[in-house]
This record gives structure tokens, sequence and C-alpha cells, in this order.
């Protein structure tokens, strides 16, 4: 026999179905529920299932997000082989039944079906360090992405209510640029507070500047409250908006900068992030993210299952005499990891700084390929060479 358990995970619950082998189910379908007892209830049931078939019983569920961590958790306690399947996979599978029929218990059905069709590896966990650096590298980008979001909606706010103050600073985000338009916020509050008391806010907020070049800042600031055309006018709204904002800005600032400080210590401990950055136009943050989406090298026993994990090997379509000649990459897989590998890239052939790169997509552009196709076999090579060190834990040599 070959059993095995076909869980359709959910939010809080699963739905379960067994089969003792190949079109053989083992009773109707049941919910597990995600709590210590439902998970008990759970691993009693798979110590029946062995009881009854005489071998441990297999576990397949689909990858959802966070929602399938309690029930990994639960089987790894217990010593249960697992197989987690790309949705894409098990919705492809679901699809071959004529019928449209779309429950949890079909889908746990459907999903057992599947383990007895396609031969699948175990899965294999990353390690601690892996999945903490890949969960702050995700923080990061997400924060990222929420500063920028917010900092057009700042830009959107200052134009209503003083849009002269961007010449003040070189860096309009800074923090001392962001903590005195707090205190400033209009025109009217520049002219009427005076160029003296300007001065020693100024210099209350940042000590590392000299004087000169404080007082340089507070002369442009008050140019620019006489030359802004909103003297008067600004409403309650518009004050409490771009308080709001600045307020965000300096908090994610500290985000950020704390979540830096932690990607680099953890990095620092990963040799894998050191052997990566051996290679020319891979720095510290774009190792980090790379590594941290590729895990341990183990888990891929083959280049091509790294490359289609990256979502940057080619489709193919052919039927009867028609092949296909034009043929877009897959895109599935880690966007991630694949945005990562074209800012590597972009790096590395911008000013040269990987010559063997940048001689290899040169090469592609003078055989007519568009600047979007070379660029992505430059990821594909970069890739190869990625896999090529970690496998061989040595060190990238540029012999340009």
């Amino acid at each position: 026999m070959n059993p095995v358990v076909g869980l359709d995970v959910a939010k809080g619950e699963s739905e379960a179905q067994a089969f003792l082998d190949k079109d053989k189910p083992f009773g109707k379908s049941f919910s597990v529920s995600h709590t210590k007892e439902g998970l008990d209830s759970f691993i009693s049931f798979l110590k029946e299932l062995k009881r009854k078939s005489g071998i441990k019983p297999a576990v397949i569920l689909e990858s959802t997000g966070h929602y399938h961590t309690p029930i990994i958790q639960c089987l790894e306690e217990n010593q249960y082989l697992y197989i987690l399947v790309n949705p894409i996979i098990s919705y492809q599978a679901k699809k071959t039944s004529l019928r449209k029929v779309k429950t949890d218990a079909v889908d746990a059905h459907h999903l057992c079906i599947l383990y007895y069709k396609v031969e699948f590896e175990p899965y294999k966990k990353r390690g601690e360090r892996f999945l903490n650096l890949r969960t702050l590298s995700r923080q990061y980008e997400t924060v990222t992405n929420l500063y920028v979001q917010t900092k057009l909606q700042f830009h959107t706010i200052l134009d209503q209510v003083f849009p002269e103050y961007r010449g003040v600073f070189g860096d309009l985000f800074s923090k001392v640029s962001l903590k005195l338009l707090k205190e400033f916020p209009t025109s009217e509050d520049v002219l009427l507070t005076g160029i003296a008391e300007i001065i020693d806010r100024m210099e209350e907020m940042n000590t590392k500047r000299s004087r000169s070049w404080i007082r340089e800042k507070a002369v442009k600031l008050l140019e620019s409250a006489e030359r802004n055309p909103f003297h008067q006018g600004v409403y309650e709204s518009q004050l409490f908006s771009l308080d709001m904002y600045i307020t965000m800005l300096l908090q994610y600032q500290d985000h950020l900068s704390n979540l830096e400080t932690q990607i680099d210590d953890l990095a620092e401990e990963i040799e894998e992030c050191k052997i990566i950055q051996s290679i020319p136009g891979i720095g510290e943050k774009i190792a980090a993210t790379i590594i941290s989406e590729i895990g341990e090298i183990d888990r891929f026993n083959h280049l091509k299952k790294l490359v289609a994990y990256a979502g940057i090997d080619p489709s193919v379509h052919s039927s009867g005499k028609f092949t296909a000649t034009i043929n877009h990459i897959t895109i599935r897989g880690s966007s991630r990891l694949r945005h990562a590998l074209y800012m590597a890239v972009l790096c590395g052939i911008r000013s040269s700084r990987n010559k063997k790169l940048k001689e290899y997509y040169d090469r592609k552009r003078n055989e007519g390929k568009p600047s979007k196709v070379a660029m992505i076999a430059g990821l594909n090579k970069l890739l190869h060479w990625i896999y090529a060190i970690l496998k061989s834990n040595e060190q990238f040599l540029d012999l340009a």
C-alpha cells in the first residue's frame, strides 16, 4: 500500500481526505482545525491510517502563504513526510475533471489523485537563518514601497502648502529637513519666526553641521518663504495632512534603518552571501535578497529547477506541425528573486562593472536581440554563475 492524506488548507482549518492506495479512498473527508486539539486529533488519524495500511502515510498540501505553517510544524514535530505542491500544479490537475465542481473536499481528493500521478520530492526545509533573512528582506521591500507611496503623497500636499520649500535642502527627505518643515509648515510661520530663532532651532536639530551651513539654509528658507504664493489660505486639513505625512516619513526611515542593520548583521553570518558578492555588480542588499529567496542551494538538484524557480525559463508552445518561434519567459516562481537578478545585471553592465556580463550583453545586442531579450539572457547567465559558485562553494573569478 501507499497511503496518503490530501489537505486543502484554508484560514483556520483544512479539509482532509485519505487514500490507502491509488483509487482506494479511506473514509470520507473531514475538517482539521488549526488548533492544538484539532492538530492532535489529526495526528491520531494519521496513526490510525498507519495501523490500517502498515505504512506511515505521507501528507500532500498546497503552499498557501502562511496558513499552512501550523500544519507543517505539527507534521515536523511528529516526523511525518509532507509534500508542498505549487498551487499552479494543483490547479492544472483540478481542471482535468469534466465536472466543474469546486469544494474543499473535492480539492483534497484531487491532491491525493495528483500524488499517485506525479512523482514528487519530499519538501526540503530551509534553515532558520535563511528564513529569517527572507522575512527581513521581504519586510524591507514592503516598508520601502510604503515609504515611496508616502513620499508621493507628501509631494502632493507640499505643493498645496509650501511649494517653494523644495529648494531649501539638497535632500528634501533628510531628517533635519522634515523636522524643520514639521515645526514651520507654512511660509507665514517662517516669516513670523525670524532667521535668528530658525538658526537656533536648526542647531538643536543637527549639531554635526557647521554654523555657516546652517545659516545658509536658514537664509534659503527665509527667501523661499518670501517667494511662496500661499502666505494665506492654507486649510487646517492641509496642515494636518502635512504633519501626518512627515511623521510617517520619519518613522519609515527609522524602520528601514533598523531593518538594514538586521539584514547586514545576518548576511555577515551567512557564507553564501559573501560568495555571491564576489560577482561584480552584486552588493550587500542584492546578495541578501538573492540568497534569502534561493535558500540552501541543495534544494535544487539541477540548474534548470533554479532557473524555473526564478521564472526566467522560456515557455514552450508546440501543437502538431506548429512550433512557436517567439516564446516569452514563464514569469513564475519568485518575482523577488527575478527582480533582484535584474538589478544585479543592471548594476553589472553599467560602467562595465562586470566585464564578462557586459561582453555577453553586447554580443546579444550585436546579434540583433532587443535590449529586453538581451537583459533576460544576462539574467540567465548570472543565475548559471550563482548556481555554479554556490555548488562549488568558491568565489567568482572575473577572468576578463
